[in-house]
């Protein structure tokens, strides 16, 4: 079989069903940094592009939707909880390519640190667990190393003088 030509390459573009896969350009991706006194949020991914890895709660932003909001609905979708007043924290660039070097996924994740308010996590939509992890215990999760580095900044955020 001989490889993909420039033409079938660009149909390949934007081609999944929700668009997320070989976008045209990079995506608005939201994450949350939900901190319980010494803990943080995590989730288990449930889907593509980082099926069954641990990671921050979040997803899409809507067309129509702020930013926070986007944050806010994630939250609730993905582990049933609300948050008190949100910062954003940081940007990450997630970029996921094939065996054939092209882009698969493109997200820019815009992440918002923000306090727990009340009640347990219960995995939904696009997860499969969601449990808040002491931050001792965080290495034991696999974590992309920009997720670290995200929730360092919301401890800064959030406690500052405590880290």
């Amino acid at each position: 079989m001989t490889g993909m030509g420039q033409d079938d390459k660009r149909a390949r573009v934007g081609q999944g069903s929700d668009g997320r896969e070989y976008p045209a350009r990079p995506l608005v991706g939201i994450g949350i940094v939900l901190l319980r006194g010494e803990a943080v949020l995590l989730v288990r991914r449930a889907k593509a592009p980082s099926f069954g890895q641990w990671a921050l709660p979040g997803g899409a932003q809507e067309v129509g939707e702020t930013a926070e909001a986007a944050a806010r609905r994630e939250l609730l979708e993905e582990a049933g909880l609300e948050a008190g007043p949100m910062v954003l924290a940081a940007n990450v660039d997630s970029i996921h390519r094939d065996e054939d070097g092209r882009v698969r996924f493109h997200y820019t994740i815009l992440d918002f640190a923000a306090p727990w308010v009340g009640g347990e996590p219960v995995a939904a939509g696009d997860v499969s667990e969601a449990v808040f992890v002491p931050y001792a215990r965080l290495d034991e999760y696999g974590l992309w190393e920009e997720a670290h580095r995200v929730i360092a900044i919301a401890r800064r955020l959030l406690a500052p003088g405590r880290d």
